[in-house]
C-alpha cells in the first residue's frame, strides 16, 4: 500500500468534521484508491490534500477546490500542468462519499464521468455496507 494511501485514510478518519467514505465495488476493487496509488506523489499530494479539506469544511468548501456539477455531483479540483484532476463526490446524509476520479485534459469534466458518480452514489445508498470501503490499513 502506498504510504500517502495510508496517511490520508488515517488522516480523515481523526481528524474530520464530516465522515468521509469511499466507494468500493461489490466485490471489492476500490477504484479511486487504485486510481491515487498510480499517480504521481506530487498529485497524490494534492489530492489528499483536497479530500483532508473536504472532510474539514464538508458543505463550505467552495471554488476553487470544489464546484457543483450537476444532480447532486461535486468535484474536487487539483492541477498538475496541463492536466485537470478530479474527484467526484456526493454527500449522502452526514457522509460525503467519493464516488468517481478522472484526469482530463479539458477543464469540463465528461458527461460520462458525471453519470458514473451518480450511478455510485445511487449503488451505494441501495446497500452501503457492501459499497462502503473499509479494508486494511
Amino acid at each position: 500500500m502506498n504510504y500517502n494511501r495510508k496517511f490520508a485514510i488515517l488522516y480523515i478518519g481523526a481528524m474530520a468534521k464530516t465522515k468521509v467514505v469511499i466507494y468500493q465495488e461489490q466485490e471489492g476493487k476500490v477504484p479511486l484508491l487504485d486510481w491515487l496509488d498510480g499517480l504521481s506523489p506530487k498529485v497524490q499530494d494534492k489530492c489528499i490534500v483536497l479530500i483532508e479539506q473536504l472532510a474539514e469544511m464538508g458543505h463550505e468548501l467552495r471554488r476553487p477546490q470544489c464546484d457543483i456539477l450537476r444532480d447532486g455531483i461535486y468535484e474536487l479540483r487539483a492541477r498538475h500542468g496541463n492536466v485537470h484532476y478530479r474527484v467526484l463526490y456526493g454527500f449522502v446524509g452526514k457522509n460525503i462519499v467519493l464516488l468517481s476520479h478522472g484526469c482530463f485534459k479539458e477543464r469540463k469534466v465528461p458527461k460520462k464521468e458525471i453519470d458514473r458518480a451518480i450511478r455510485n452514489r445511487s449503488k451505494y445508498m441501495q446497500n452501503p455496507k457492501a459499497h462502503m470501503y473499509a479494508g486494511e490499513l
